[in-house]
């Protein structure tokens, strides 16, 4: 059971305070239902038994899931997100631990573990990045499976002396607006996602979120350390092929079903 945050800012909640999750949950982008469904989908057919989610945030995806009867458990850092689960429709049957999904540990063994929307770049070094396969490595029973979804670095967009990628320019109405834009450091594969929203009225907000990107074979050395191996690997929740020109990748490996 998880306790209503403070409405101020918690510093433990990290980049995830109140003032971020209290919109967090606006209607559309990856919160429209022709987002979430077909993960949903995806993941209540790889589910056979409990499974378990890293960094479940407003349970945006946790809660349509264990609505559908799926047993679901979270981890969450930051109290603020996790709060809001509990008033969707099956959130009440989600069970939530805060803590760090590199070291956090939930009890039993779980048949799916999943990790989703780009969450495992919010662990900004290769050895955090690892201790998450290895985390979800050891909450996985025989044969369990480890999902994750996440983005494919922009890189091939950056000209010569250029570290900067936009990805959304939105004018609103009444002199509303948003940018925004990532700034890529191919040295240390580290990048920074940047929001720059402003009011009809002149004022703003500036946000800066630091991220590290690895690419798929990267992820299954991690994976390989952990004890896991590809099973699958997708472009999309469609279960495409990826090719170059794919933005991001649905991967999943799997534990030896003989330990």
């Amino acid at each position: 059971m998880i306790s209503e945050a403070n409405a101020e800012d918690d510093p433990g909640d990290g980049w995830f305070p109140e003032s971020v999750a209290a919109g967090y949950d606006a209607p559309g982008g990856e919160n429209a239902p022709e987002v979430v469904t077909p993960a949903v989908d995806v993941l209540e057919d790889l589910a056979d038994g409990p499974v378990l989610e890293f960094a479940v945030g407003t349970g945006r995806i946790a809660a349509p899931l264990a609505a559908r009867g799926v047993r679901v458990s979270g981890i969450e850092l930051s109290r603020a997100m996790a709060a809001r689960i509990a008033s969707k429709p099956g959130g009440d049957a989600v069970n939530v631990t805060i803590g760090d999904m590199t070291t956090a540990r939930v009890a039993g063994r779980f048949s799916l573990v999943y990790l989703v929307f780009n969450t495992i770049s919010n662990v900004t070094t290769q050895d955090g990045q690892v201790d998450v396969f290895r985390n979800a490595a050891a909450h996985l029973r025989p044969g369990g499976l480890f999902l994750v979804e996440v983005g494919l670095p922009d890189l091939r967009r950056l000209p010569p002396g250029q570290d900067t990628v936009p990805f959304a320019v939105s004018p609103g109405a009444d002199g509303d607006g948003y940018v925004g834009f990532d700034q890529y450091d191919v040295v240390t594969q580290e990048f920074t996602s940047n929001h720059v929203t402003v009011s009809g009225d002149g004022t703003g907000e500036f946000r800066r979120i630091p991220f590290r990107y690895a690419w798929p074979a990267e992820m299954d050395l991690m994976a390989r350390i952990a004890g896991l191996r590809l099973k699958y690997r997708w472009a999309g929740w469609d279960r495409s092929e990826l090719t170059a020109e794919s933005t991001k990748h649905v991967s999943i490996w799997e534990t030896d079903p003989s330990t």
